[in-house]
């Protein structure tokens, strides 16, 4: 049998609003090192590859440098704190589980790709309850390789059993959208998570502006126009 069609998310400002959750947390943590805090506006150029790089990327955004060994300790500082308030303010996106429902009903199966870690992303979605929608949840750490890379998003096909050539990714970054496309894959963009490009001009095969737009149907056309191209 043909494997089900595969519908792949992006975790932070994809499926879940978790930008309060993620400037708590890394304020909390550069503040250990005596920086100002940083508002949720900033955030949009501080995400999209891990707690690591959103770390240093706040500490430069004050000029300030930091060590590997100061590297390390912050993000221990951010991960204790960050799981310590886990869900926190943090919920699904509008429109999302109804949209879930509808796929799963169609026979389509689901996925998460994200570039947070996959202990995190785990333990979010288990305590949001939607873990097991889902038939692989592969982070930033579980590969050798993470989006951009398009090895990511072609792992985590892999490990929930699809087929490239009938899988959508959705996302809300270039992360999503260049790794779609070097893979072969077709997407959709959300404009409402966390980027400093507007997600039109990533050039995505979809944009939605909320998940009442998420359809079999709409998935079932850019299945078909992928194929096709």
């Amino acid at each position: 049998m043909a494997p089900a069609p595969l519908v792949i998310f992006d975790l932070d400002g994809t499926l879940v609003d978790t930008g309060p959750d993620l400037v708590d947390s890394l304020n909390h943590t550069i503040g250990t090192a005596g920086l100002a805090p940083v508002a949720l506006e900033d955030l949009n150029h501080l995400v999209g590859q891990g707690a690591r790089v959103m770390i240093a990327r706040a500490f430069a955004m004050q000029k300030v440098e930091t060590t590997p060994e100061q590297g390390d300790h912050l993000l221990a500082v951010f991960l204790e704190h960050y799981s310590a308030n886990m869900p926190g303010r943090s919920r699904p996106f509008p429109g999302l589980v109804v949209a879930m429902d509808r796929l799963e009903a169609e026979g389509f199966a689901l996925a998460v790709c994200t570039n947070k870690s996959e202990t995190m992303s785990l333990r979010l979605l288990q305590t949001l309850g939607l873990s097991e929608r889902f038939k692989a949840i592969v982070g930033g750490d579980s590969l050798p390789h993470r989006k951009p890379d398009p090895r990511h998003i072609l792992g985590t096909i892999e490990r929930a059993g699809g087929d490239p050539r009938t899988s959508v990714m959705i996302g809300d970054s270039i992360n999503d959208i260049a790794a779609a496309r070097d893979a072969g894959v077709a997407s959709i963009g959300v404009p409402f998570g966390y980027t400093d490009v507007p997600i039109a001009e990533l050039k995505p095969d979809r944009v939605i502006e909320h998940f009442d737009a998420l359809t079999p149907a709409l998935v079932h056309d850019l299945i078909r126009a992928a194929r096709a191209a």
